[in-house]
């Protein structure tokens, strides 16, 4: 005899999985992090709907776990985690604005991170229509070629100081390309190039490791790091056990009818 099926409208039905999420996991992978970083300010990113595992849930159960700074991708994610975080909770937005997004930055309380010259434009533009511009942070190039300031724009920065003059700038940022091959020497080139082109920079913290950069020790942990994959964990490099605990699993469907 064939057992009842479920009705086949249902999400469950047609899936061929089920993903389970192990909150307390990502909470104690984010206090590990904290300790581990412990020098610097540990921030959590949850972009992309918190990496899919549902940024409504996961967002509050960092914030209960103590982090206070949140890192997304888009204006869009930053409003809507916005709406399930504390006032206190700081948020940063990776992509910064786009045409038109600036005023919801202003409007939801959204720190920016302004990685063109053309974004710095808007955010500047944006001041002039606001009393009271929130901060913006700034991300240079220091060798991943993939978003931030370059060596000319710094050059067109200092030469017209009147770009950055009165910009509120709480942080100054990038991206290690290879943290996850620890022995890499790009990773000191770029710590050493993120020092050198912050100093022609409005003074504020420093912020170079995601995940895998938080485990290539305290030279790399500077004053915020902000790890993401880590969270959920996902192992930082290939040298040796995860330390981090999963925190998603999926079993898969084995009844037939």
């Amino acid at each position: 005899m064939m057992s009842a099926c479920p009705d086949p409208l249902w999400p469950s039905y047609r899936a061929g999985a089920r993903l389970t999420v192990d909150l307390d996991a990502i909470a104690s992978n984010y206090r590990y992090l904290q300790t581990l970083a412990s020098g610097a300010s540990c921030a959590a990113v949850v972009k992309a709907d918190a990496y899919g595992l549902g940024i409504e849930r996961v967002a509050p159960v960092l914030e209960n776990a103590g982090a206070t700074d949140f890192f997304v991708a888009h204006v869009d994610e930053g409003i809507r985690l916005r709406s399930v975080v504390s006032e206190k909770a700081r948020i940063t937005v990776l992509h910064g604005p786009r045409p038109g997004a600036s005023a919801d930055c202003v409007r939801y309380g959204l720190r920016p991170v302004l990685n063109s010259l053309e974004q710095i434009a808007l955010w500047r533009d944006e001041g002039s229509r606001t009393d009271a511009l929130p901060e913006a942070a700034l991300q240079v190039d220091s060798g991943m070629s993939r978003f931030g300031l370059s060596d000319a724009d710094l050059e067109t920065l200092q030469a017209d100081k009147g770009l950055v003059d009165g910009l509120k700038v709480g942080l100054v940022m990038s991206h290690l390309a290879c943290a996850d091959t620890p022995d890499h020497p790009a990773n000191q080139a770029q710590k050493d190039r993120l020092l050198q082109m912050s100093a022609r920079l409005p003074p504020a913290p420093l912020s170079l490791s995601a995940s895998s950069g938080i485990f290539l020790g305290t030279d790399y942990h500077l004053d915020v790091v902000r790890p993401g994959a880590a969270l959920y964990g996902i192992a930082p490099n290939r040298t040796g056990p995860n330390p981090l605990s999963p925190g998603f699993f999926r079993t898969f469907r084995d009844d037939v009818f």
